[in-house]
């Protein structure tokens, strides 16, 4: 397994890349509202990745006919957006986007809430997020991949949720998927070593019911195969000697990584 490490300008435009992207969700996240169709949010995403100087990485990849995968309630990953398809108020929608800047990709997925949710959707959509900077903090140079895996695990099966393990997170740079792909499930392996410079999208889908998924007629849209809701959340991260630097949080993100840090999830909160 070739896994490929970023140095100097790659670096630097694999941040770039990915803080533009962090800018388009934080954009994206102020529109989710009962009565938008799924359409309307793929439109303002592409318009948004055009007006940030960059070039949507999902459209036509591998046929992919959108720029913005926008999955509903029990769709996991890659819904396809359509005009018929009208957010409801108690709904959950899940953006998941990246996009190109001279060269290097970038990735991240948000699930956010339409409206007021039920308790139990909205805990899902909070131990998601937490089991990502669950995983993440053990990403550092000198460990090893799948202590990122167990790192989720160990977080997100305390809750009883449902852990998808037909998708998985990947390496990114270059090409938008890269090796290696990550699970987010426990592997007794501890696989390859981390090192500095390597660029990985990191993200737990997490169900309200069982892991296991099926594809619809459409062969991209996932749901889950009982019916239950679905969480998904992602950000690219760059592995350091220190802790990893999340280079696709957005602003609205940001309180995120210091709420993990005040629960002692991820690094330590820092200091006044």
């Amino acid at each position: 397994m070739k896994i490929s490490v970023k140095t100097g300008s790659g670096i630097e435009l694999m941040r770039e890349s990915n803080r533009r992207l962090g800018i388009l969700h934080d954009e994206l996240s102020e529109i989710i509202k009962p009565g938008i169709t799924t359409a309307y949010i793929n439109k303002c995403g592409e318009e948004l990745i055009e007006k940030l100087g960059g070039v949507p990485n999902f459209k036509n990849y591998e046929g992919y006919p959108a720029a913005i995968c926008v999955s509903v309630n029990d769709e996991v990953v890659h819904g396809i957006p359509t005009e018929d398809r009208v957010l409801d108020e108690g709904d959950i929608v899940s953006l998941d986007a990246g996009l190109i800047y001279k060269g290097f990709h970038s990735d991240a997925a948000r699930t956010h809430a339409v409206g007021e949710i039920a308790p139990e959707v909205a805990r899902l959509v909070t131990e998601t997020r937490r089991s990502f900077f669950a995983g993440v903090s053990r990403a550092v140079a000198g460990g090893r991949l799948y202590d990122i895996s167990n790192g989720v695990a160990s977080y997100i099966e305390r809750f009883g949720y449902g852990i998808v393990y037909d998708l998985t997170g990947h390496g990114i740079g270059r090409s938008l998927h890269e090796e290696p792909m990550i699970p987010n499930f426990h592997v007794k392996k501890r696989g390859p070593k981390l090192e500095s410079g390597m660029t990985l999208a990191v993200e737990p889908m997490i169900t309200l019911g069982r892991g296991d998924v099926e594809w619809l007629d459409d062969d991209w849209t996932v749901v889950t195969a009982d019916g239950s809701w679905a969480a998904h959340y992602e950000n690219t991260i760059l592995i350091t000697e220190g802790e990893p630097e999340i280079l696709s949080l957005g602003e609205k993100e940001k309180p995120y990584l210091e709420e993990a840090k005040r629960l002692g999830l991820f690094g330590k909160e820092k200091e006044d």
